[in-house]
């Protein structure tokens, strides 16, 4: 998801997403294996008629267990659940408090079992049913972070991965576009056309929607054979078409540095998304005014793709672990800016970054790996983002570019499909850099702030004495190489790199001539603030 534009929070999604980061817990009886949605939709009224088919792994017996799934509110928005069945028998449950608690007797780990569950309603949220800036009626998925629950009965976390399908019937002047591959359509009558979608492989609950409008769609061919299309709004298809068609050189980027892409196709996707970008798994959905004409939104592109590989299969393992998808899609759009661009617009994205992480910082103080903040909007922050890019940018630097690469390759290789914390990655990288880094995740992601320095220095002939000062005061001394640029009076120079591991050390340089001046980190590879003087 990109937060290069601002993000519309209203205050019920606030409330919505106050949830425990630990909240997974109670589904540790149950992991879902497979959905089947079979979903009706209406031009008449805003309700959805949805029968879920939901297979479910038993890790332990047990004789209740619980699906998320938004009930019906005071303003009669929310889903009524209208029966459950397992084996054609009717299964007895109580829906409350967004949950449906269903009565079974599991007597032995390992029971799999297909339970349907019918219910209807008009959704809150999560399925968003309106109108888009033609004036054109549209349907659209909007589940992040767990939203999902109001339209999908689902285990609604991150952690529990699902194969899915997805059966929709809809006026037959619309098309629909879902997760994986169309693998049927057929006109069931004058009015109505069913489409079915399907995945190979599982997915998070975070990124399964479905988008249903009058579509404009594009199929811009294949790279390394995956089918790429673009689907937007017929009033702006050739800009559409055009703007989206960036994709084709971008996945290339992804694949050929990452690893395999781990879907069946790629779709874009004009919508209402609430966001910028919204990742979903093999069909982004981008918002309405990213189409211009103008091919503005690159980086907004490369963001959301990169998330295929980052947060859409290997995904975090809990909110807290964000940086994994948002930081990781933010730095790997720098690299690829920087492979297509130059180091010109690499550095200013590195620059811009940094300064945003300095002002977050005055504002909130907290770490990147944040176990407080429970509204999961609040999650998506600098912190996530920007912060979590330069982590990787220095842990590059630190590590080698050779390292740092076949540390990415196995990390993904290792966890595509699967879900990995931030333990994880240090694991990975640790086994391939044979380095002990304990110390630098500590200080960039466990802890919170940055290193504010104070810098002077005295030349006497050919010795330099430069001091370096550590001013922050909320947090620890923080241990980092430090790049140091002299420049000489004739126009020369030479860099030397100083260890900083106390709040204060003066550091003997020799040097060869006068200097004029000394720059720090002249090549942009350290999160730091300079100390302004009150």
């Amino acid at each position: 998801m990109n937060k290069y534009i601002v993000l519309i929070t209203l205050t019920i999604l606030n409330s919505l997403t106050l949830i425990s980061q630990n909240n997974f817990s109670r589904y540790d009886a149950i992991d879902v294996q497979k959905y089947e949605f079979h979903i009706v939709v209406n031009d008449s009224t805003d309700v959805i008629y949805v029968e879920a088919k939901v297979a479910i792994l038993f890790k332990t017996p047990v004789s209740s267990f619980s699906l998320d799934l938004v009930n019906q509110d005071l303003f009669n928005k929310g889903m009524i659940v209208d029966k459950i069945v397992e084996y054609g028998n009717t299964v007895q449950y109580e829906h409350a408090n967004d949950k449906i608690l269903i009565f079974t007797n599991i007597q032995e780990s390992g029971e799999l079992k297909t339970f349907s569950i019918k219910y209807h309603g008009t959704p809150i949220d999560g399925l968003v049913i309106s109108k888009n800036k033609y004036g054109d009626r549209t349907f659209f998925g909007d589940n992040w972070p767990n939203r999902a629950k109001h339209w999908l009965s689902c285990v609604d976390h991150l952690s529990d991965k699902a194969f899915v399908e997805f059966h929709v019937t809809a006026p037959s002047h619309y098309q629909v576009i879902a997760n994986g591959t169309q693998i049927e359509e057929t006109n069931l009558n004058n009015q109505n056309t069913l489409f079915v979608w399907k995945t190979d492989v599982p997915i998070p609950t975070k990124v399964m929607v479905i988008g249903i409008a009058r579509f404009a769609v594009q199929h811009i061919g294949e790279t390394h054979n995956i089918p790429i299309s673009t689907w937007v709004y017929p009033q702006n298809k050739n800009d559409g078409f055009y703007d989206y068609a960036q994709a084709k050189e971008i996945i290339n980027y992804f694949i050929e540095h990452v690893g395999p892409y781990p879907y069946t196709k790629l779709a874009n996707v004009q919508s209402k998304t609430r966001f910028g970008g919204m990742e979903n798994a093999s069909n982004i959905f981008y918002s309405e005014n990213s189409v211009t004409g103008e091919r503005k939104h690159e980086s907004l592109i490369a963001h959301e793709i990169a998330h295929q590989w980052f947060g859409n299969s290997a995904t975090e393992t809990d909110w807290k672990h964000i940086w994994l998808s948002e930081g990781f899609a933010t730095y790997f759009t720098n690299l690829y800016m920087l492979e297509k661009h130059g180091d010109s617009i690499f550095n200013d994205l590195l620059i811009k970054q940094r300064e945003k992480v300095i002002i977050f910082s005055k504002k909130q103080n907290t770490p990147v790996i944040d176990t407080v903040t429970m509204d999961l909007m609040k999650l998506l922050n600098t912190n996530s983002y920007q912060k979590g890019g330069w982590v990787l940018h220095m842990l590059r630097k630190k590590l080698g570019d050779a390292i740092f690469w076949e540390g990415i390759n196995q990390y993904y290789k290792k966890y595509a499909l699967k879900n990995a914390s931030t333990e994880d990655l240090q694991h990975v990288f640790e086994e391939v850099s044979k380095q002990q880094l304990d110390k630098f995740f500590e200080q960039w992601l466990i802890r919170s702030g940055h290193p504010i320095l104070k810098t002077s220095w005295k030349q006497n002939k050919k010795n330099i004495k430069y001091t370096v000062q550590q001013t922050q005061k909320e947090n620890p001394i923080f241990t980092f190489p430090l790049d140091l640029k002299i420049i000489y009076v004739d126009g020369t120079s030479t860099t030397t790199t100083v260890s900083v591991t106390q709040k204060e050390k003066t550091f003997k340089l020799k040097t060869r001539l006068k200097v004029k001046e000394i720059i720090i980190d002249p090549d942009l590879w350290l999160l730091y603030e300079i100390h302004q003087n009150n």
